[in-house]
C-alpha cells in the first residue's frame, strides 16, 4: 500500500478550514483501502495581530467583509455548505474573534502525543468555536478541550503558563507564509504538492491517487 503525508495548514477560526477538514476526512476514508495517509495539522493565523482577549466577532467581520449584509450572505452560504458536510454552523453564537496562538500551541502539543490525539483536538476546536460559540482563545476552554481529547490537563496548563512553544509556533506560521501560503486551508502533500482551499472530496481523492501513482512510478524507475 502506498503511503502519503498531508500537512494541513489551517486556522481554527476559519470556517473554510472546518469544511476542509470534514472533506479531508471523507477523502481519506474513500481511499483507506488503497493508501495509508498520515495527517498533521500545521499552524496559521488569519489575524496574527488580534489582541490576546480577542475582539467583538460581528464588528470584526463586518469591517473585514464590508458590512453586515456581506457577513449575513457569507454565513448563509457557509451554513448550507456545512449542512452538506455534517457541520452545524451556529454563527450567531460566536461572540469573540480570538487570537488563536494558544490554540495552535495546544495543537502542537497534541501532535507530540500522536496523530489521533491531534485530530481529536483539531475537531474539538472547530466544533467548540463554530457550533458551540465558545471562545477558543480562552485558556480555560482550551484546557477543557485538551482534557476531553485525552491530554493531561495539568501538564497543558503548566505549558501554557511557562510560555512553551510560543516562538516555535510563530516561526512555523512564518515558514508557511514564506512558502507562499496566503490563504487556508492549504493541504501540502508529501512536502511537495499543494492543494489550496476547501476542495471537494473528489478533488482531494484524485490528488491523492495521482501523487501515489507518481511515487510508485518513480520507484519503478529507480529499480
Amino acid at each position: 500500500m502506498e503511503a502519503i503525508t498531508i500537512d494541513v495548514v489551517s486556522d481554527v477560526v476559519c470556517p473554510w478550514c472546518y469544511l476542509g477538514k470534514k472533506r479531508l476526512d471523507k477523502a481519506i476514508d474513500t481511499v483507506k483501502d488503497e493508501l495509508a495517509v498520515a495527517v498533521t495539522f500545521r499552524p496559521y493565523q488569519l489575524n496574527p495581530d488580534m489582541p490576546p482577549e480577542g475582539v467583538d466577532h460581528k464588528q470584526h467581520l463586518a469591517e473585514k467583509l464590508g458590512g453586515t449584509d456581506a457577513v449575513n450572505r457569507a454565513h448563509e452560504m457557509l451554513t448550507g455548505l456545512g449542512e452538506e458536510d455534517g457541520i452545524e454552523f451556529d454563527f450567531p453564537a460566536v461572540k469573540i474573534s480570538p487570537n488563536t496562538l494558544d490554540a495552535h500551541r495546544l495543537l502542537r502539543w497534541a501532535m507530540i502525543e500522536g496523530p489521533e490525539v491531534q485530530n481529536r483536538v483539531a475537531l474539538a476546536l472547530f466544533k467548540a468555536y463554530f457550533e458551540e460559540g465558545r471562545n477558543v482563545g480562552d485558556r480555560a476552554v482550551l484546557l477543557d478541550i485538551a482534557e476531553a481529547s485525552g491530554m493531561d490537563r495539568a501538564v497543558v496548563s503548566a505549558l501554557f503558563s511557562a510560555g512553551a512553544d510560543v516562538d516555535s509556533v510563530k516561526e512555523e506560521i512564518g515558514m508557511a507564509r514564506d512558502m507562499g501560503v496566503t490563504g487556508v486551508p492549504c493541504f501540502i502533500i508529501d512536502n511537495k504538492y499543494a492543494v489550496m482551499g476547501a476542495q471537494s472530496v473528489d478533488v482531494l481523492t484524485d490528488a491523492f491517487r495521482k501523487i501515489a501513482a507518481m511515487k510508485a512510478q518513480e520507484r519503478i524507475g529507480k529499480n
